[in-house]
């Protein structure tokens, strides 16, 4: 089953700086329909104009994940760390007992990027931040997991956060189709970042939501070059 959430029908902020759509309740948007979908709470669609960003602010105990889709950010924390995270590339943060981060766009234009929030399988833990760069180019065809609270999946490359979840991307071109094999008891949350594609029957333009639940192999098929990102979680 697919419960398609057009980009239209997302929450919307415009703060001049950023513009923001929210595919699930967050700050000043409320839809006690869209609470989360399994451990999925946050899926912001962010637009982050040039030299601008979030000033420092606290987070705990969420697994937070930023995907790149065009421009660069630029993070720093409380913990020392620093790093500029570029398009196609993939950064998690596990906020664990607290930690006050900083993402700015220092590029010359326009940032836009994913952010993600997962409930972690515990509460607490040491906070630790980490980037990777993951070629668009490796996942022709075929999903790549970019985020992973599964060992052997992070011992394969993904980045490690500390949740029954995983994070994955696809680039498809037209008229190439994927499975995807959803278990039993599990939540899929699927958004072309570009493209068009089609789910098990339903279709979902750029930016578009779709909710999956059901077990068995879900059917992607992209009607345009497309890039994919999903949430696989409890």
């Amino acid at each position: 089953m697919v419960e398609k959430r057009p980009f239209e029908s997302l929450g919307h902020a415009d703060h001049g700086w950023l513009n923001a759509r929210h595919h699930f309740s967050f700050a000043s948007y409320h839809d006690p329909k869209r609470m989360g979908w399994g451990a999925l709470r946050v899926w912001n669609d962010d637009e982050i104009a040039a030299n601008s960003g979030f000033p420092p602010h606290p987070h705990r105990d969420m697994e937070i994940i930023t995907y790149v889709r065009s421009g660069a950010i630029t993070h720093q924390d409380s913990m020392g760390n620093t790093g500029r995270t570029a398009a196609g590339d993939v950064q998690v943060m596990s906020a664990g007992t607290g930690v006050r981060h900083a993402e700015y766009n220092l590029e010359p234009e326009t940032t836009r990027i994913f952010q993600i929030w997962i409930e972690p399988k515990r509460l607490g833990g040491q906070p630790s931040w980490g980037a990777k760069p993951f070629p668009k180019g490796d996942r022709s065809g075929r999903f790549v997991t970019l985020a992973s609270g599964f060992g052997e999946e992070i011992e394969a490359g993904a980045l490690p956060i500390r949740a029954d979840a995983r994070v994955l991307g696809a680039t498809l071109k037209a008229g190439e189709s994927l499975d995807y094999d959803l278990a039993e008891g599990r939540h899929a949350y699927l958004v072309p970042a570009t493209g068009r594609v089609e789910v098990d029957g339903v279709e979902l333009n750029a930016r578009d939501g779709g909710a999956l639940t059901g077990t068995g192999a879900l059917r992607i098929t992209a009607h345009e070059d497309a890039e994919i990102v999903m949430v696989d979680s409890e």
